[in-house]
């Protein structure tokens, strides 16, 4: 069982108090950002470029969690590693779900020194991706809709996740699980028993204590 990483979602600081906040979760347990990039075609939302990773990167030197909601993540995953992602996830569903180009780009983010992983959104099954399991860091599961904080948690995802803990265990892998959506005091016990190791999470975090509520989340 991998240690349990709680990443908070930076799509939901507030942006009147960044330094304030920063400085919070440094001194936390948190050991991840989660830093979400939207391009307004593949989501219908626009958030964050390069050059704000950089910035946040030097602000607050915590693993760098990049998750690639862009319609061309072949392009866009080496620019983000080499502004500071340490970690680059991208949607199968902006490859078509082609497990060559998923390989392919699998294989050219650990060329470049960074982690890498898949997300499938909730109407994409997970079954099909068996065979790049073996090349993936992390897998991020979605319990909402990409492309907006603050949707409601899809339970009925959770049995994704209990898949790829039976996969990881029985083909002898190691990625991490994670989970992204609707994480709060009610659902983050469902997602760990399920089998995650890894949550976003957005406002529950920003919006309240924010080191206890990392805390909490790991007792």
């Amino acid at each position: 069982m991998n240690e349990i990483v709680i990443a908070p979602s930076i799509l939901s600081l507030d942006y009147s108090n960044v330094s304030a906040q920063l400085e919070e979760l440094k001194v936390s347990n948190a050991k991840w950002l989660h830093f979400d990039v939207m391009d307004g075609h593949f989501v219908p939302n626009i958030t964050f470029g390069p050059d704000i990773l950089r910035g946040f990167k030097k602000a607050c030197p915590l693993f760098m969690d990049v998750h690639l909601m862009v319609s061309d993540p072949e392009k866009y995953a080496p620019i983000f590693i080499q502004n500071g992602a340490d970690l680059v996830t991208f949607h199968t569903e902006a490859l078509d779900n082609d497990l060559n180009r998923i390989q392919n780009l699998l294989d050219e983010i650990h060329h470049l020194g960074a982690k890498g992983g898949i997300v499938v959104k909730p109407n994409t099954p997970i079954e099909p991706f068996e065979c790049v399991l073996k090349s993936c860091d992390l897998v991020l599961i979605m319990s909402v809709e990409p492309g907006f904080g603050g949707q409601k948690f899809m339970q009925d995802m959770l049995q994704k996740v209990t898949w790829l803990k039976e996969k990881r265990e029985a083909l002898h892998l190691s990625y991490r699980i994670e989970i992204d959506g609707g994480i709060n005091q009610d659902t983050y016990p469902l997602a760990l028993d399920a089998g995650c190791d890894t949550l976003v999470a957005g406002s529950y975090v920003f919006k309240n204590d924010i080191a206890k509520t990392i805390e909490g989340m790991l007792k």
